[in-house]
């Protein structure tokens, strides 16, 4: 071997020989502080403890010292009085012989009873259950594991609605000598159980209005579809998201085969079932009016309720509106803040130069407008309710001053003018138009004038009342013929004061504005028909 390897090995030795006692010297560090640990848990009264085995026996045999140290004092105590009334040297020769002997002895059955004792602070007896053949866990006793086996056939056969027992030789018990640190739960022992026979699976379901919609395994799955369909309905407005159905998780075990995947459970909570959804009619209301409430048409609305007729419905009739109802119906109440115009009001003076039902304007009115806040509540997406919180007035409508004629005339004679059918601002001129109202014409062949629900309609000029009832998309209309070939249309009303054949005079009330037809709200639409042709009523009115 050369010098250059002998050096190399010797480098080697050295660095083995101080990493060992580097090694060894933590090993003392660390035995001082954890003695002094113990000692002052000893002295003050503690009950010192480790998961060492070694350090178990040794706590065990320190444990045993008092009781030995008081039978040798008692037995050297014994011994010496036995010596003195003896008084012989060889009665204390023998006793010293014995003092050597048997507590030697006693000391070596001490280490025997400690090592049994720590053998079994160690192991113990244990029953491992199997299952057709897979050992499933070890539990502490047999009479543990047979209850845990009982527990799971009374789950599977209340789940099930059926009668199940495991057969005798599918599930076995074997009891043996086994470390305590491998003994398991028994509410494991029942999951792995449970899993084993496959019929049941703890899970959660959603129930709506008590039917059951789907199961999953997934704890924690349902609540986050649920937040998900409330925040599709959030904004920053939102003040509460809630649910008009009743909605409840049910946790337990649930038949394996009821599990569904929760892409299905989502689809069907955002779809509809079979069922019935009606309208009770209240004052005001038209066919009309309640199908386009309700996004129909007067014919999709007929076609539900069949027996009846459109023309002629009373307070207190339920209506079907649909025939299918969603699963979940979601209610969103926002806080709103908006600015809104404020009506004037009109004041008349009387003018007995002018004709009665003709009027003037004195002074010319304007709206006001107001900073409003409000809760607004939508259902499924449609606003049902608005509630005004609050309102400050920006600025002041200013009223209208009108002069009103008193002076009679031929109740029926046609002034060859017109004047406005109804108070109310221009919403819709003549012409093209694309509302996006399903239903509504986008050549308008007249003008609408937005009013309260249940405002009069005014004859706008004297003459013959052609036709009342109800004319399909226009809904109930009053035509009043002028002669000279010039009729006018009065459409959507809500119900008639005229009857046909009447004569009317100009100014005379003649209908009240309502939605029936296809209306997106209430108003009065006004239409000028001369030699069969419809004109624009601008051109003809003050």
């Amino acid at each position: 071997m050369s010098k250059k390897d002998r050096n190399h090995n010797q480098i080697e030795t050295e660095e083995e020989s101080v990493s060992f006692f580097e090694w060894l010297k933590q090993r003392i560090r660390r035995i001082g502080p954890r003695m002094k640990t113990l000692i002052h848990e000893h002295r003050e009264g503690g009950f010192p403890e480790s998961n060492r085995w070694l350090v178990q026996l040794f706590l065990l045999i320190s444990g045993l010292f008092p009781m030995w140290k008081s039978l040798l004092r008692m037995r050297f105590s014994k011994r010496r009085r036995r010596s003195l009334r003896l008084g012989s040297e060889r009665a204390a020769e023998a006793a010293a012989r014995t003092s050597r002997v048997r507590p030697l002895a006693f000391v070596c059955v001490a280490l025997v009873f400690s090592g049994i004792a720590a053998f079994f602070s160690i192991y113990t007896t244990a029953t491992t259950v199997t299952y057709n053949g897979e050992p499933l866990e070890i539990v502490g006793s047999t009479a543990e594991a047979q209850r845990v086996a009982a527990r799971v056939e009374g789950i599977t056969a209340e789940t099930l609605g059926s009668s199940f027992a495991f057969s005798d030789d599918s599930i076995q018990y074997s009891v043996g000598l086994v470390q305590r640190s491998e003994i398991g739960e028994v509410d494991r022992l029942e999951k792995e159980l449970t899993d084993e026979v496959g019929l049941v699976t703890y899970g959660y379901s959603l129930y709506i209005d008590d039917e059951l919609i789907g199961s999953t395994e997934y704890e924690g799955a349902l609540e986050a579809l649920l937040d998900q369909v409330r925040q599709s309905g959030m904004s920053p407005d939102t003040l509460s998201v809630d649910f008009v159905e009743d909605v409840r998780i049910s946790e337990g075990y649930v038949p394996t085969d009821s599990l569904v995947n929760l892409g299905y459970i989502a689809e069907t909570i955002n779809s509809t079932k079979v069922g019935e959804e009606t309208y009770t009619v209240s004052r005001g209301d038209t066919w009309g009016k309640i199908a386009m409430e309700h996004g129909m048409s007067n014919d999709e609305l007929k076609d539900l309720n069949p027996g009846y007729n459109i023309n002629r419905i009373n307070i207190g009739d339920e209506l079907l509106i649909s025939r299918e109802v969603p699963y979940l119906t979601v209610k969103v109440t926002e806080r709103q803040n908006y600015v809104d115009e404020v009506d004037f009001d009109i004041h008349y003076v009387d003018d007995a130069s002018m004709y009665q039902g003709d009027t003037r304007v004195i002074s010319k009115g304007a709206y006001g407008t107001a900073d409003i806040v409000a809760d607004v509540q939508y259902v499924n997406g449609v606003e049902t309710e608005r509630t005004v919180i609050s309102q400050v007035m920006l600025t002041a409508p200013v009223a209208e001053t009108r002069a009103r004629g008193t002076q009679p005339r031929p109740s029926w004679m046609p002034t060859g003018t017109f004047r406005w059918p109804a108070s109310g601002r221009l919403t819709s001129g003549f012409g093209y138009r694309n509302t996006g109202i399903r239903g509504a014409s986008t050549n308008h062949m007249g003008i609408d004038i937005a009013c309260a629900y249940g405002s009069p309609i005014y004859a706008a000029d004297g003459g013959t009342v052609e036709y009342t009832g109800y004319k399909g998309a226009m809904g109930y209309t009053v035509i009043i013929n002028h002669g000279n070939g010039i009729k006018t249309y009065y459409e959507h009303c809500s119900s008639f004061t005229c009857s046909t054949g009447q004569h009317v005079y100009k100014g005379e009330q003649i209908a009240k504005v309502g939605t029936s037809g296809v209306a997106s709200g209430a108003h009065c639409h006004f239409g000028i028909q001369i030699n069969g042709s419809y004109v624009n009523p601008i051109n003809y009115l003050p």
